[in-house]
Order: C-alpha cells, then sequence, then structure tokens
C-alpha cells in the first residue's frame, strides 16, 4: 500500500499498547490507538491496580491485628468488605486520568473506542470505519484461563477479571491455583476475614521461585490461618444449596470441602483470536502467544506484537518494555532495528513478605550446572526492620566462584520489590558487590540490606594471606 492513514495502529490500550502510542507520537509519527473495552487495561481494571489495593486493605488490618507490637492497645476495627471494594474503585477512578482517552488525545494520539478487525496487514477496522496504516502493533493482552474442572461451571466463582464485583465477603473462599496471583489474593482475603483454601497442584507454590525463599511466605501463610494443600487434584465440583462442595485427590486419598465462593487462579490465556489474526495466516506458539522474533515482528513482517500476547513473560512492565522495541522497529525498520533485551528482568510477587527477583535463581544455577556461589544475609539482622517489626525474610545473591559479578537476586522481605532494583540496575550495568559495599546507604533504611549482603560476600572473599601479613604488621607497630 503506497500511502496510508497512519504510521502504527496500535490494538489493546493496556500497558504494551499505551506505551507503544505514546512513543510512537513523541516521535511525531500518526498513530491510531485501539480499545473495545477500557483505557488502561487489565493492569488498571482488574489487574496491578486493584489487586494491589485489597493488598493494602489487607495490610491494614494486619498492623492492627499487631497492634500490640507497636505499644498500641484497645484498638477496635471491623471490615467493611462492601467499603474494601469500593475503596478499590475508588483508587482505579483516581488513577484512571493517566490512561486516559483524553491524555492520550492530548499527547497526539488518535483513540478509537470499540473492536478492532484486522482486515489486511495495512488494514484495521473500528466501528464500521477502515483505517489503513503502515504497522500495527497487536496487544491485546491475555485473559483468566478457567479450569476444566467439572461443575466448576455450575456454581458461585470469580477469576481475576470479575472478582472486583464482589461486594459480599466470602465465608470461606477456595482458592485453586499457587501462583502469584493465587498466593496474593488468598493472603488477601484472609487476613479481611474470610476463611481460605489454597488448592494446589504443585508440590509447593510459587514453582518459579527457590524453595528457601518460598518458605519465607509459607510460614506467613501458616501463621494468618491459610490452609494449604499442596499436590491436590480437583476432580469435580458440585453444588449444594449455596455451597460449593470440591471433590479432590491428595496423597491417594479421595475428600471433599465445603466453601461459598471459589477463585480461579491458575494461569492467563493470551487473547490472539476474534479480530483477525487467523484469517491472515499470522504463526502463533504452542502456548498459543504470537511467534515472533527478536525485533517483535510476526510472521507478517510489518505486524507486531507486545506483551501477554506475545510473551515469554506476562507483567506489565515488561509489556512496557516490549512495547518500546516493537514500536521504534516498526517505525524505523529498516534503517534501525533493535533486538529486545530480556538479560535482566526483575518481578514481585506481593504477598507479605513480598517475594522479587531478577536473573539467575540458585535452583535455576544448580539444574542447568552453572558454576555458582550463594551469599545470603538475614533481614532479621537489618536495624529498621527490627524498628518496623519487619524482620524476616532475606536477601540472596547469586556470583560466579570468586567474583563479585551478580548473576542473580533475590529478596524476600517488606519492600523487596524496592530493594531488588538496587540489583537489577547492577546486572543491567555491569556492577559489582563490591561497588554496591562502597556506595553509601542511608541508614536506617531497608536498603542497607543490599550493602549488609555485599558485604557478607567480602567477608567471604577476604584474602586469608593479606589478613596474616597485616596482623603481623600490626603486631610489629605496637
Amino acid at each position: 500500500m503506497p500511502k496510508t492513514d497512519y504510521n502504527l495502529i496500535a490494538i489493546g490500550a493496556g500497558s504494551g499498547g499505551l506505551v507503544s502510542s505514546f512513543i510512537g507520537a513523541a516521535v511525531k509519527a500518526k498513530v491510531a490507538l485501539i480499545e473495545k473495552h477500557k483505557m488502561g487495561g487489565d493492569c488498571l481494571n482488574t489487574g496491578c491496580v486493584p489487586s494491589k489495593a485489597l493488598i493494602s486493605s489487607a495490610k491494614a488490618v494486619q498492623m492492627m491485628k499487631k497492634h500490640s507490637l507497636y505499644g498500641l492497645k484497645n484498638v477496635n476495627y471491623e471490615v467493611d468488605f462492601a467499603q474494601v471494594m469500593e475503596r478499590v474503585q475508588d483508587i482505579i477512578a483516581k488513577i484512571e486520568p493517566h490512561d486516559s482517552v483524553e491524555r492520550f488525545t492530548s499527547l497526539g494520539v488518535e483513540c478509537h473506542i470499540g473492536e478492532a478487525t484486522i482486515r489486511s496487514p495495512h488494514e484495521v477496522e473500528v466501528n464500521g470505519k477502515i483505517l489503513t496504516t503502515k504497522n500495527i502493533v497487536v496487544a491485546t493482552g491475555a485473559r483468566p484461563f478457567i479450569p476444566p474442572t467439572p461443575g466448576l461451571e455450575d456454581v458461585s466463582f470469580s477469576h481475576s477479571d470479575n472478582l472486583w464485583q464482589l461486594r459480599k465477603q466470602p465465608k470461606h473462599l477456595a482458592v485453586i491455583g499457587g501462583g502469584p496471583i493465587g498466593s496474593e489474593l488468598a493472603q488477601a482475603f484472609r487476613r479481611l476475614g474470610s476463611e481460605v483454601t489454597i488448592f494446589n497442584m504443585d508440590r509447593g507454590i510459587l514453582p518459579r521461585e527457590d524453595s528457601d525463599m518460598v518458605q519465607f511466605i509459607c510460614d506467613s501463610f501458616n501463621k494468618d490461618g491459610i490452609n494449604l494443600l499442596d499436590e491436590a487434584q480437583i476432580t469435580r465440583i458440585e453444588k449444594i444449596g449455596e455451597t460449593s462442595r470440591i471433590h479432590y485427590s491428595r496423597h491417594d486419598e479421595e475428600k471433599y470441602l465445603d466453601v461459598d465462593h471459589i477463585l480461579a487462579a491458575v494461569g492467563r490465556v493470551p487473547n490472539t483470536s476474534g479480530f483477525g489474526l487467523e484469517n491472515l495466516g499470522v504463526e502463533l506458539n504452542k502456548n498459543k502467544t504470537i511467534k515472533v522474533d527478536k525485533y517483535l515482528r510476526s510472521s507478517i513482517p510489518n505486524i507486531y506484537a507486545c506483551g501477554d500476547v506475545a510473551g515469554p513473560y506476562q507483567f506489565t512492565h515488561m509489556a512496557g518494555h516490549q512495547a518500546w522495541f516493537a514500536t521504534i522497529n516498526a517505525l524505523f525498520a529498516p534503517f534501525k532495528k533493535f533486538a529486545v533485551d530480556y538479560s535482566v528482568v526483575p518481578w514481585c510477587t506481593y504477598t507479605d513478605p513480598e517475594l522479587a527477583r531478577v536473573g539467575l535463581s540458585e535452583d535455576e544455577a544448580k539444574a542447568k550446572n552453572i558454576p555458582h556461589e550463594v551469599t545470603t544475609y538475614g533481614i532479621d539482622d537489618l536495624d529498621r526492620a527490627i524498628t518496623d517489626r519487619a524482620d524476616y525474610g532475606k536477601v540472596k545473591v547469586i556470583t560466579p566462584p570468586g567474583k563479585d559479578k551478580i548473576l542473580g537476586a533475590a529478596i524476600c522481605g517488606a519492600h523487596a520489590g524496592d530493594l531488588l532494583m538496587e540489583f537489577t540496575l547492577a546486572m543491567k550495568h555491569g556492577i559489582g558487590l563490591n561497588k554496591i559495599l562502597g556506595t553509601i546507604h542511608p541508614y536506617p533504611t531497608f536498603s542497607e540490606a543490599n550493602k549488609m549482603l555485599a558485604g557478607a560476600w567480602r567477608k567471604n572473599h577476604a584474602p586469608s594471606g593479606v589478613l596474616r601479613w597485616l596482623e603481623k604488621f600490626h603486631s610489629w607497630r605496637r
């Protein structure tokens, strides 16, 4: 097509589409953004923002439960679940302007609310109108996977998209899945007052993380009174009045549990059908994500993809990261192309304690036979953590033998997601533990945990021969 209306059309106004259209407009390209539902996508409306708002309410309850640890007494409170969920919507509304049509229109993006259909590699239809474009960025995200469990559709259940419609608090909530979403929401509901049982098919929750780090979370779940059933296989669910009876097998025993609500949190499925990709023959991977190359091009060269619909990571920050590469490559190829960088990818699970990781884990290093050393620092030793009654968890760093280069880092504890960024920056720019140790960290802060870890590494690698010589030197000088 020799002449088009737009340089780029982004489909989906979640993190990927918003960043893509923002960058396109910033470099003075003519850009259209199409969203069929709500601006901000899953992250704003059903994912990151509402879940963290709910978690913050649960943390407030937990602080009041522990009031005696802070020298307080006669503290009374009552959870108004409906008000908690309305608070979640208030927070979404406060953030909405950041992702709104008005804001992006002011930035130079032409926004369309309606369903997009890709008619050809250069034509997208929305609201009965055909828009022509040089390039397309598909950022349609993902949706909750609903397990094919017999009887599930017959009972009261939620998933991460529609959970936020609840206004009546479940007395007993069953969470199917022990991944990040299931773990975060299970703990939040328990702290708000629901009885909670987690049905987890794996041997442990959060299977991508090292077991020693996950143990801190399991201990916290145990203190909270969460019933965690690992290696549990749900066979069927039946409706008995207002109750859902979950039949399951565990350790060769057949059992059942009655609950009044179920949350399915067993992963997400990329949105790759229903808007024209299949008609164009765009190649998909086995997991139904769009097959893209290192420049985020699909099998049709001018159609790019980013975020959950492309994989391999389902993080809001990864969608934004990929969107930069997809957009710049779409707008400036063949003059300049950039391969997407997955070398340093941080993530965080927002349980209490938080669990954050970047790079290589200890389990991965062992599985791949990568020579490595492990250095740890217990946060129970950290002054600021002790003052805040948050003295639990640890910092762990993986390095090559005898070297301070950071191959990976994991933190379990308060503010772990924030603390991880020092290691993420260090890995990205080749900064080793010695330089972290030589950097002033304000006292008393949680950030000192990273310096303490670096100090532990330095102590473990102190030159014994030099120290023996120095001992003699100082003895001679006395």
